[in-house]
């Protein structure tokens, strides 16, 4: 049983299941508690729960030498994208603010082409055209008043802000302990919107019902640390291309729990754009058949300098 629960297959749809139910307990827990004061909180608090991972895997963080590495990781992957996301969702609905966000996959992949030399194949370009419709799409919904155009340029830059330390992610990983990295990222990340709330919000504001306190519990220990164990294990195993090719369920799963949940509203303009950007999404992550023959031919010669 506890082999099965470990396996691979299961490890990804429970990704997937996590990642799109966050949408909308982070929208609940905004009828409770202000937004940056509930992104700290949230980010902080399940910063540290990966701290004690972190500390029971024998690795050093070695942050005096490391410093501005975790501080601009923080920048991006936590203070920006938890914050902006935060903000953009108490004028979005979860739906649609998930399938803003998950542009993301296909800024990295343009971010990455420009900065780390990666291939960008005639796939991913039809992919980031799709993307760029389906971001149109919503837009569009936007300005003619349809949804907040405040909520879509929010989302937007939360996305880029994802992108962006995703690519200084993998610039650095092989200089920090990964683990350590997501660990600090989040802690220090969470102590900056904790600050910048100090100037906007007051914690008096919050109301600590037990549908709060559900909803943060959710929001933290499974769409912070949890989710992060298992993408961390995934990693590992060297399952990355296979997380990535099906995260494209996430907004699809968010947009649905919405829907049913919330009941938020199911546009046309919506739906149009969760067509498009998870058509680019998958094309963006997905390889070619020789695209996938030239990486097994890869692994196999790195195997084999290994033996």
């Amino acid at each position: 049983m506890k082999k099965w629960l470990m396996s691979t297959g299961v490890l990804v749809v429970a990704l997937v299941l996590m990642w799109g139910f966050s949408w909308a307990f982070i929208k609940i827990s905004l009828q409770y508690s202000p937004a940056l004061i509930f992104a700290g909180l949230r980010t902080l608090i399940g910063g540290l729960a990966l701290v004690v991972v972190a500390a029971f895997s024998g690795a050093r963080p070695g942050f005096r030498q490391y410093w501005h590495v975790y501080v601009l990781s923080a920048l991006f992957n936590a203070f920006l994208f938890f914050g902006l996301q935060t903000v953009g969702m108490v004028y979005l609905p979860s739906g649609l603010l998930a399938v803003l966000v998950y542009f993301q996959p296909i800024l990295s992949g343009v971010l990455a082409w420009i900065f780390l030399s990666e291939t960008f194949s005639v796939r991913k370009v039809v992919g980031l055209a799709f993307g760029f419709i389906g971001v149109a799409a919503v837009s569009i919904g936007g300005i003619e008043g349809h949804t907040s155009l405040l909520g879509i340029v929010l989302a937007i830059c939360g996305g880029l802000a994802w992108a962006i330390g995703t690519v200084y992610s993998k610039h650095v990983q092989g200089r920090v302990n990964m683990t350590w990295l997501v660990a600090l990222q989040f802690v220090i990340g969470g102590i900056g919107l904790l600050f910048s709330a100090m100037f906007t919000e007051s914690f008096r504001s919050i109301e600590w019902t037990p549908m709060f306190l559900i909803s943060f519990a959710y929001s933290a220990f499974i769409g912070v640390s949890l989710s992060w164990m298992t993408w961390f294990t995934l990693v590992h195993r060297g399952e990355v291309s296979k997380v990535t090719s099906y995260v494209f369920f996430v907004p699809i799963l968010s947009v649905i729990v919405g829907v049913v949940f919330l009941h938020e509203r199911f546009t046309l303009y919506l739906f149009v754009g969760l067509l498009f950007v998870t058509l680019g999404i998958y094309l963006v992550n997905s390889r070619s058949r020789n695209e996938r023959k030239r990486a097994e031919e890869a692994v196999r010669t790195n195997s084999s300098f290994n033996l």
